[in-house]
């Protein structure tokens, strides 16, 4: 029987999600999270001997370290955003050594931020805690506002921080989508070259993704296309949002789908549908964690708890959490991101 506190913040969800048994892709054609995860997905691969050391690293720390099972605490939407949207809810987070910190209460395997905020902060905690940088951004100043991820550094800025990871994103479906994964495939590169771990965050961006007033951006066909294109970028981690529905490729009548996506390989619970995303990921071999989303304030700890129970029962790595635990006092954020952590911790919350 899992946590307790667990079934309780699911409620009604509880046995629906629980319960659920994976009919459509067995979990024994999947690569799942595991101690020696680097050892079963990546010893054979390309990377090299000091990327390896980083990932498993990135793997050892924090509350999860040694199950293979990854949090980690972004926070980015400073610039994403901005700092007054972001922060004002909790001004301390406007002083960089104040995200580090909870990242470090929270006993999270990594920290995820800007240039600046971890540039900053590299003296004092690189060795403390692993870094991640997220090297590009949509800047949200510019009048009027555009959705186009650029650049903000330098991979060698990176590894001179201290920095054992690099994050980026690309809006698949844009009409910025070429330059982004081109400038995103080469800093990968490079990346790779210093031996910094590589997460790419898997996002869809394109109005016509929006059909009769249904929003596809979430769809499960829509975004494990944007993973699969992720993992052939040779990303390390794949951040991908929680699926909410289906059907993207048939409401837009554009690009190639099979029939057999909707009638084998998913089918509308939750569970299933994140299972599509992670087939995506080279089944299982490239690591899925999923985004916690926007604070929406007294719901968010349910809310939380209800994707990483997806997430892990899909036979994804874990989440990543900003807002929900930055944008309110630093003791509930603290318990925030631990009880997401006892998801994976709960050895009765297995895989669908």
């Amino acid at each position: 029987m899992p946590n307790q506190k667990i079934v309780d913040l699911l409620g009604d969800k509880a046995a629906y999600l629980l319960d659920h048994q994976c009919t459509t892709i067995d979990q024994s054609s999947l690569h799942l999270p595991s101690p020696d995860h680097i050892e079963k997905s990546w010893i054979n691969s390309n990377r090299n001997n000091t990327t390896l050391r980083n990932f498993q690293t990135l793997l050892d720390h924090g509350r999860l370290g040694g199950t293979g099972y990854c949090s980690i605490f972004p926070v980015d939407q400073g610039v994403e955003h901005s700092g007054g949207s972001a922060f004002a809810p909790n001004p301390i987070y406007f002083d960089p050594e104040n995200i580090v910190k909870l990242a470090i209460e929270g006993g999270c395997n990594g920290v995820a931020s800007t240039y600046g905020v971890l540039g900053l902060m590299s003296r004092k905690y690189a060795h403390r805690i692993p870094f991640i940088v997220k090297i590009n951004h949509n800047e949200f100043l510019s009048y009027p506002n555009r959705y186009d991820q650029t650049m903000f550094g330098t991979i060698r800025s990176a590894w001179n921080m201290g920095a054992i990871a690099v994050g980026a994103t690309i809006y698949w479906g844009s009409a910025e989508s070429a330059r982004q994964l081109k400038e995103v495939a080469e800093a990968f590169e490079m990346a790779h070259e210093l031996g910094m771990v590589t997460i790419l965050w898997c996002y869809t961006r394109n109005n016509a993704f929006k059909v009769d007033g249904v929003d596809y951006h979430t769809s499960a066909d829509l975004t494990g296309q944007a993973n699969h294109l992720g993992v052939t970028l040779q990303a390390d981690i794949i951040k991908q949002k929680l699926p909410t529905n289906n059907g993207g490729y048939l409401a837009t009548k554009h690009g190639k789908t099979s029939p057999l996506v909707y009638t084998k390989l998913t089918t509308d619970h939750p569970i299933d549908l994140c299972r599509y995303q992670l087939l995506n990921c080279y089944s299982g071999r490239v690591g899925l964690i999923n985004s916690g989303g926007e604070s929406k304030g007294a719901s968010d700890l349910a809310e939380a708890v209800y994707t990483a129970v997806i997430n892990k029962r899909a036979g994804g790595m874990g989440l990543i959490l900003g807002r929900k635990a930055f944008q309110r006092p630093m003791s509930e954020g603290v318990d925030m991101l631990q009880t997401i952590q006892d998801v994976y911790l709960d050895r009765t919350v297995t895989i669908a």
